[in-house]
């Protein structure tokens, strides 16, 4: 008799994940001891020995609840009883930039990059859902983000790794229950200060139940294939900056505005975008409104002056060329 299905698909999920790398390979699993993460780990250790490769467990104590540190060594010695080695508690300061869900993510990851570098780790797996999915999705929505934004989180980003992104809340919780884990509830995910908690919580039972199940499998689909379109957009918007850039001198960066005006407006925002953030401008504070602006000098063109972007960064527009330039104190 084989495992539950929930195990059996968790396992599936995270075998698949890992199946370029190569023997003695080390993957970390992030595990916070909700029932994804949890999930998550307790498949990572079953799969690894299987796929010769190496397994261990990364948890974050962000240090902002009651208990938090007893938390985190309690997952830990789950992860090594399972045999997951290394396995580690990294303690973390949060900090307020981008509100407190901003920035405990920051911290999280930081802290995550950091001890992969140093453990040499080749992955390190991610316990987001379909659901975290179709969440972010509808924020993106909400505040009226691009393709990129509605793309979501990849199953792939450079070392992370998402299995789970093709299954729902329910099938980690059911795994969870069927192997016998204790997992933990977080209550943060109840809280309604947080954006994310409300769209869980309100916005898709609405949206459920008014437009009838599946509505999360159908916003994860539209990540997918949102995702697409952008990757395949970013490739042509990297090939014609290369085509439009004159010179990069001292941090400045100049484009030829004929050969942006003969670009879709899709692929010219793109190529904008690329050139503000060479010239400092950070790509966290640059918004759809700041690349249409700098958009304005060549779409809308009137004599106007200089358009400012953030991180000090200004575009102006001078004899059929943009020039993005850095703030004073970052130009060498």
């Amino acid at each position: 008799m084989g495992p539950h299905p929930a195990v059996a698909d968790v396992r599936r999920a995270v075998r698949e994940a890992l199946a370029d790398l190569s023997p003695g390979d080390l993957v970390v699993a992030a595990c916070s001891g909700g029932a994804d993460s949890l999930a998550l780990a307790a498949a990572l250790a079953f799969v690894a020995p299987r796929a010769n490769i190496r397994a261990g467990l990364l948890t974050v104590d962000h240090q902002l609840q009651d208990g938090s540190k007893d938390r985190a060594d309690k997952v830990a010695e789950t992860g090594k009883a399972w045999g997951l080695d290394p396995v580690e508690v990294l303690t973390v300061h949060v900090g307020t930039a981008g509100g407190p869900e901003a920035a405990a993510r920051d911290a999280r990851y930081h802290a995550l990059a950091e001890a992969a570098d140093r453990l040499g780790a080749e992955a390190v797996l991610l316990a987001h859902t379909r659901d975290d999915q179709a969440e972010t999705v509808l924020l993106g929505l909400a505040r009226g983000s691009g393709p990129r934004s509605l793309s979501g989180m990849a199953r792939r980003a450079g070392r992370y790794r998402r299995p789970f992104l093709h299954l729902g809340r329910d099938a980690t919780e059911n795994a969870c229950e069927a192997l016998g884990l204790d997992f933990w509830d977080d209550p943060h995910n109840a809280d309604t200060r947080y954006t994310r908690v409300r769209v869980r919580t309100r916005v898709l039972p609405v949206l459920e139940k008014e437009l009838g199940p599946g509505v999360a499998r159908a916003l994860a689909r539209t990540a997918d294939l949102a995702r697409d379109d952008s990757d395949a957009l970013d490739e042509w918007a990297a090939r014609a900056f290369d085509d439009c850039a004159l010179s990069d001198i001292g941090g400045a960066v100049t484009l030829a505005v004929p050969a942006l005006e003969g670009l879709p407006a899709a692929v010219r925002r793109r190529v904008l975008r690329r050139a503000a953030i060479a010239a400092g401008a950070p790509s966290g504070a640059l918004s759809a409104g700041h690349v249409m602006a700098a958009e304005r000098l060549i779409t809308a063109w009137r004599g106007q002056g200089k358009a400012d972007l953030p991180g000090g960064v200004g575009v102006v527009r001078r004899y059929g060329t943009l020039v993005f330039a850095p703030a004073p104190e970052n130009q060498a």
